[in-house]
């Protein structure tokens, strides 16, 4: 098999993937990137069944920033492309770009992940990994630096969420989605029909598992900038399990960008 160095998928947006707009639901998205994300590792040689059987390792997103101009909606086929930056030695970084039927650029994101030891759920370094690189695409997707987030002011209690069966995956934790989920949980339908999405950033901190309760929490003191925060702490070990920075628009601005 021939290796892309830039992988290429479409999809088509199904009922399941949409909210009550109509409009592709952010978590929908994220479950794409994940699902292009691997096969484009498993066109490179290192997928996860061979990370699995030959190191005993997976592969773990710890940091995404999405940055959305048009939200595309039931029926649209869009067509996403991924590809691999150069390893840190830690950290690997991949790309996308979502393009509509048109070939216009209708979202963007960058991500870090690492490989975990499965038994230990230690980070190993990136040269555990020998496949050929692709060539230098310097290229980026968004031109920015994902770092650490915090809170700009007082954080409130919105609600808390039992993890259960529907919300982990094959490795036995939530699914990265499922975090976007819960942070737009934490605001009304009345505000998701006002306003939607125009970047969002999140960091993946601490693993949560069947059973757990996480605490939602939200700060909404930079909203006159349009910037919303949301925290997920487990109630059992005081930890933080995810944070994550939205940048919101009202949703005829949105509209007005098609």
């Amino acid at each position: 098999m021939e290796t892309a160095w830039i992988f290429k998928k479409k999809y088509h947006i199904e009922l399941s993937d949409v909210d009550f707009s109509k409009a592709l639901r952010l978590s929908s998205l994220f479950n794409y990137f994940q699902d292009i994300s691997s096969e484009a590792v498993e066109n490179l040689g290192i997928g996860i069944n061979t990370l699995e059987r030959e190191f005993g390792v997976a592969w773990i997103v710890i940091r995404v920033r999405t940055d959305i101009i048009r939200n595309p909606v039931w029926g649209e086929e869009i067509t996403i492309e991924t590809w691999h930056q150069e390893s840190q030695k830690l950290e690997f970084e991949r790309d996308y770009i979502v393009r509509d039927s048109n070939g216009n650029i209708i979202a963007s994101a960058v991500s870090t992940w690492v490989i975990v030891d499965i038994k230990t759920r230690g980070i190993r370094k990136t040269d555990l990994l020998s496949f050929n690189y692709p060539p230098n695409i310097k290229e980026r997707a968004i031109d920015c630096k994902l770092g650490k987030l915090k809170p700009f002011g007082q954080k409130e209690v919105v609600y808390k969420k039992a993890i259960g069966y529907s919300d982990i995956d094959f490795n036995g934790h939530i699914n990265n989605s499922k975090y976007i989920d819960y942070a737009m949980d934490c605001f009304s339908v009345e505000n998701h029909m006002n306003y939607g999405v125009k970047s969002i950033e999140i960091n993946y901190i601490s693993e949560a598992l069947p059973g757990d309760i996480i605490v939602l929490y939200r700060d909404i003191s930079a909203l006159n900038s349009n910037l919303l925060y949301i925290e997920g702490i487990s109630e059992k070990y005081n930890k933080t399990i995810f944070k994550s920075q939205v940048e919101i628009e009202p949703k005829y601005s949105n509209q007005n960008n098609k």
